[in-house]
């Protein structure tokens, strides 16, 4: 028994060297266009294949992917892209909700699905009426020259 103990001491000294990191559990959410059942069906198998994935949720007329597993956000666009031809985005909209004031210039976007506004919250120049918190600020910006959706009653 001393040799499969030290065997066993050998394998489990190599295994403790390597340090795998593992990825987290993510939802990741892409906006792409698809057509038809067709197309529904090759981007959900570009994405089935990954390593990693546990589920795909597909909105066609949404035009939402939605890709839950241990992958990488990055790759997961790539892939679809490379194997569908499709161009893959990051969903670019939340729920109006979140944003404090949805309905100002840079916000509201036509194109969004019922119950939708455009992400800025993130984006500092994208929209600033729609990150305004204080009356003051809302209202010094709608009658400013730099905005171009300003009051012109003045």
């Amino acid at each position: 028994m001393g040799l499969l103990e030290h065997v066993s001491e050998l394998c489990s000294v190599s295994r403790s060297r390597k340090k795998l990191k593992k990825k987290q559990l993510q939802t990741v959410e892409l906006k792409v266009r698809m057509d038809c059942e067709g197309c529904e069906r090759r981007v959900r198998k570009a994405v089935e294949g990954m390593k990693g994935v546990s589920s795909v949720e597909i909105e066609p007329k949404q035009k939402k992917v939605t890709v839950i597993g241990f992958v990488d956000p990055k790759k997961v666009i790539k892939r679809v892209e490379w194997k569908t031809g499709k161009k893959a985005e990051p969903w670019p909209y939340v729920p109006y909700d979140v944003v404090p004031h949805p309905y100002a210039p840079g916000a509201y976007d036509k194109k969004a699905p019922p119950g939708y506004v455009r992400n800025v919250m993130d984006d500092p120049d994208a929209a600033p009426l729609a990150r305004a918190s204080s009356t003051e600020v809302k209202y010094t910006t709608a009658f400013s020259d730099d905005n171009p959706n300003s009051c012109t009653i003045m």
